[in-house]
């Protein structure tokens, strides 16, 4: 199937993501922030970097960028969405998934390799993992600190939409150890650690990431 991988100024990890979509299985597409369509992609991911230089606050002003109108009419539509890291703190300022992505607890950027726990195997973006599979990939933020409302915490608890969680001592700070979380449909996914970079044993910690690109080909074709 198409990914349609976006590029916005200041990213800096959509060849590695586009690397992690063909090595998945699928096609990739690359995609500018100022184009007004998707060039008829399957999927799309949002990649890390610093859109727009982080002005102003992460993600606030890509959020405009001509290339989310229809990412954002189409994700409502049940299109698959990964917005990982930088793009996790674009869906959160799109209203596509709730709550924020704030500066680190400890105000230091944060670089290694990241155990997880795959706490929802059935969003469009995990179903290769099982519930409960412990994995590594690479963590690299310095604004990676998730927060919301308690209510809001409690309701994807409760709804499951916590995708993936931190295991060990919390990196960032953020709430309840949640380091992604999924939209009510499935569809929409936000990921702080970087999948793209665990694809490969030559070039990461392994290839534990590599479930986030070939989950969406078993998913749509299943």
């Amino acid at each position: 199937m198409k990914v349609g991988v976006v590029t916005f100024p200041g990213s800096l990890d959509d060849v590695d993501a586009q690397r992690a979509v063909r090595i998945g299985g699928n096609e990739a597409v690359p995609l500018w922030h100022g184009d007004a369509t998707l060039a008829g992609v399957d999927a799309v991911v949002l990649p890390g970097g610093f859109s727009y230089g982080d002005y102003l606050r992460c993600g606030a002003i890509s959020r405009f960028a001509p290339v989310m109108t229809p990412i954002v009419e189409a994700a409502a539509k049940g299109m698959p969405v990964l917005g990982i890291c930088n793009g996790f703190q674009i869906l959160c300022e799109s209203h596509l998934l709730p709550g924020a992505l704030i500066r680190n607890e400890r105000m230091k950027f944060v670089c290694r390799d990241q155990r997880l726990r795959i706490e929802n195997a059935s969003t469009a973006w995990t179903s290769a993992f099982t519930d409960g599979q412990e994995i590594t990939v690479v963590l690299k933020n310095g604004e990676g600190s998730f927060v919301a409302d308690e209510a809001t915490l409690d309701r994807l608890e409760g709804e499951g939409r916590v995708v993936a969680r931190y295991l060990g001592p919390n990196p960032n700070g953020s709430q309840r150890d949640i380091a992604g979380i999924t939209n009510e449909a499935g569809n929409v996914v936000g990921l702080m650690p970087h999948p793209e970079h665990a694809v490969e044993d030559l070039t990461g910690p392994g290839t534990d990431g590599l479930g986030f690109f070939t989950s969406l080909a078993e998913r749509v074709f299943a």
